[in-house]
């Protein structure tokens, strides 16, 4: 399947999960085969060279991230949200478009020196990924770049994540 027509099995569902947010879901792409071997080999091609490992970020980044990490032998790191892990090394708080939340790293799973490619489905006000890119950096880690299926163009996120390499297989 042509990564454009897996794409267009992208879904958006008003009002979740707060009235006048639109909810951009994956989970139609994800289900079928075909394309969500395109949108991962879509992501794959904008992965620097370099990278070692996937950060990838709960929920649905996990849903990227694991194929990833095995086709292309990435070590693949949860980034989850509070009280998942039996050991955190660090956590960060972020806001999003509707509320705020935190994200941690488990305990010895990024090393310092390593090249990490932070991976989720959508870029929106960019709060996520630059709390995933804080957490990785702490580590002592290097992120080679931050990889999504979806970038919200309207709330900036690219902005916030200035000089980075940022990667969006489409932008509306």
């Amino acid at each position: 399947m042509k990564l454009e027509n897996a794409l267009k099995l992208l879904r958006e569902v008003p009002d979740f999960p707060r009235p006048g947010v639109v909810f951009r879901d994956l989970t139609p792409v994800l289900a079928d085969p075909d394309a969500l071997r395109a949108v991962v080999d879509a992501l794959q091609d904008d992965i620097h060279p370099d990278t070692q490992v996937v950060a990838a970020i709960e929920s649905r980044g996990f849903l990227l991230g694991a194929p990833l990490g095995y086709g292309w032998r990435y070590g693949v790191v949860p980034l989850r949200k509070p009280g998942k892990l039996p050991s955190v090394a660090d956590r960060e708080p972020y806001e999003l478009e509707y509320g705020t939340a935190e994200l941690e790293l488990p305990s010895e799973a990024i090393r310092p020196g390593q090249h990490v490619v932070i991976v989720d489905d959508v870029l929106a006000t960019g709060g996520t990924a630059e709390a995933a890119c804080t957490l990785v950096e702490r580590a002592g880690a290097i992120v080679t770049g931050v990889s999504v299926v979806l970038e919200i163009t309207a709330l900036g996120g690219r902005e916030r994540l200035a000089g980075r390499n940022v990667s969006a297989l489409l932008a509306v």
